[in-house]
């Protein structure tokens, strides 16, 4: 349902959060979160201009939340790098279906609805904490203090 780049936002944004309020270098996002390093530029540029990350240049520099996990939603996440697509009009273009959505689209554009209002309310924190052991990507209970450190990984 969702593409590799709304994937690879969703894990780059997971591992800031894991590791908030602590700056993280690209090069530790990429290999934490199992995302390409050329790949996770342009995730990240997208998640800068999207409002949901910032970036400092320098010894103490690298990516970081621009607000709280509990404030960032997973559908913020996936709106920063591709909007989910919404149906306004029928896509066949036909002239019976120019007062509404037939069923079917109709149908499909509430399933897109539904998902969007279940991603709307599950944050990123939240997803850290869902189940108790269980940490996505395999991310450890604790921070990693290798990376803790201001501009840990430079």
């Amino acid at each position: 349902m969702l593409s590799q780049t709304a994937e690879y936002a969703l894990r780059a944004a997971l591992v800031l959060a894991h590791h908030d309020p602590v700056s993280l270098v690209a090069a530790d996002i990429a290999a934490t979160a199992h995302v390409p390093p050329d790949y996770l530029a342009k995730v990240m540029q997208a998640l800068r201009r999207g409002g949901l990350v910032r970036s400092r240049r320098g010894y103490h520099g690298g990516f970081s939340l621009s607000r709280p996990a509990t404030a960032i939603t997973i559908l913020d996440v996936i709106h920063a790098v591709e909007p989910t697509g919404r149906l306004h009009e029928c896509p066949l273009g036909l002239a019976c279906h120019e007062s509404g959505l037939c069923a079917l689209h109709r149908s499909l554009d509430e399933a897109t609805a539904a998902f969007e209002r279940h991603l709307a309310g599950l944050t990123l924190a939240a997803v850290l904490r869902t189940v108790p052991g269980e940490r996505p990507m395999g991310l450890p209970a604790e921070r990693d203090s290798a990376l803790d450190v201001p501009g840990g990984g430079e």
